[in-house]
């Protein structure tokens, strides 16, 4: 019996890291030791990046939380100090009840084993005693779907069905406290449901959910409560619908920030300078442009091509079209400046507002994420021949061009 009213408390926790700074790299271990020996050897610094700073809230028993905010905001830092896989800087975490995380789904899976065996390896990792795995073992192969490749080795599965059987064994986890990044986004549609109806069932179980996603509708669905966290700080703690307005309006303080490419994220080897459209106000469904501006890279690079993307996201923060140039077989060259235009079509977005997210990545670097490089209205004049009621499209994410003909 759980005596206390709450199962989380957090006190004034803070979380800072030092970044090391030098002015020289060396790329062996005698290079190395050689520069420490050398007289005169270029100094280091460190400097303090406060991911989380002051963070206070108390969660009772069988509360499904939502932990939102935009890149940067301390989500997963939280999440990870809650979890214990790190160890607050400062301030105090009190918990009342066994945790259980699904942070990196799958960590542990060996390839080599079988998916019968990697369930028992996977599950004594996540902190399940072999009892536990036994009894749940039944229920941990149907959540899946994967008897017909139970005696399989791993390494033959495609990553679909190694996410959904390591989903399955962390699901199954017997806690009082679930704490789950951003892993309801994986698998198939049918997966994707049953995975939420999961989460669901634990918070009506009166077990404690914390869950960070950027699917604020997701959140919406899934929780009871939320949080907002901005550039490391609590800027809210209430209702869902009263956290996702307090996320929604400080948009604009947000994209004021964000055009200083010094606070965003990735590693500033290449940034963007300049995003825009010709228009801030669209019809659905005519076709737009996005044009950016890249100058050449801050320094020389191992590898010089690199790719761009870019992200149409609703203002539920819902990503609803992802545009890869790679998929256009366009590649970038970091040594020269670049003015490019990515013209999206036949997407019928509905009325509302809307952002672009710009990326430009290499292979193992995300070097510029810009969140929110524009916004635009959809304006309500639809393509459809007929006017209706709202309720004709009241439901879906995008509006799609379709025609009924009857006999």
């Amino acid at each position: 019996m759980l005596q206390s009213n709450f199962a989380v408390k957090a006190e004034h926790i803070g979380k800072t890291y030092r970044l090391g700074v030098s002015n020289a790299s060396q790329s062996t271990l005698a290079e190395t030791v050689l520069a420490r020996l050398r007289p005169g050897r270029a100094k280091s610094s460190t400097k303090r990046f406060d991911a989380l700073d002051d963070i206070s809230f108390e969660i009772p028993h069988g509360e499904a939380l939502g932990i939102v905010g935009r890149n940067g905001a301390g989500k997963s830092t939280l999440l990870k100090i809650l979890t214990r896989v790190t160890a607050p800087t400062r301030g105090r975490m009190e918990f009342n009840g066994r945790m259980g995380s699904l942070l990196e789904v799958g960590t542990g899976f060996h390839p080599e084993l079988t998916g019968r065996e990697n369930v028992f390896l996977n599950g004594a990792l996540l902190g399940m005693t072999r009892t536990e795995i036994l009894r749940q073992f039944d229920a941990i192969v149907e959540f899946s779907g994967m008897e017909r490749f139970l005696d399989t080795p791993v390494k033959r599965y495609s990553s679909g069905m190694y996410v959904r059987l390591a989903f399955s064994v962390a699901a199954h986890l017997e806690t009082e406290i679930l704490a789950i990044d951003e892993v309801l986004a994986v698998g198939d549609a049918d997966f994707q449901r049953r995975s939420l109806d999961k989460m669901r069932q634990a918070a009506h179980e009166g077990r404690t959910v914390l869950y960070v996603s950027h699917m604020l509708q997701t959140v919406k669905t899934l929780c009871t409560s939320a949080i907002l966290l901005e550039r490391g700080r609590l800027t809210h703690h209430g209702t869902v619908d009263s956290t996702l307005e307090a996320y929604t309006s400080g948009f604009d303080r947000y994209a004021q920030d964000q055009a200083n490419p010094d606070v965003r994220q990735g590693s500033g080897s290449i940034r963007f300078n300049h995003v825009w459209m010709d228009d801030d106000h669209i019809p659905s469904g005519e076709q737009f442009d996005i044009h950016f501006e890249i100058p050449p890279a801050s320094r020389p690079l191992e590898v010089r091509d690199y790719w761009v993307s870019a992200h149409i996201v609703d203002d539920g923060g819902t990503v609803i079209a992802q545009c890869d140039s790679r998929l256009n077989g366009v590649t970038l060259d970091s040594t020269t400046s670049h003015f490019g235009r990515l013209t999206v079509k036949n997407l019928w977005l509905k009325p509302g507002t809307y952002t672009v997210d710009m990326f430009a990545c290499q292979q193992a670097d995300v070097a510029d994420a810009w969140d929110a490089a524009w916004r635009f209205e959809v304006m309500p004049d639809l393509r459809y021949q007929s006017s209706a009621t709202a309720e004709a499209t009241s439901v879906g994410i995008v509006l799609s061009d379709f025609q009924y003909e009857m006999e």
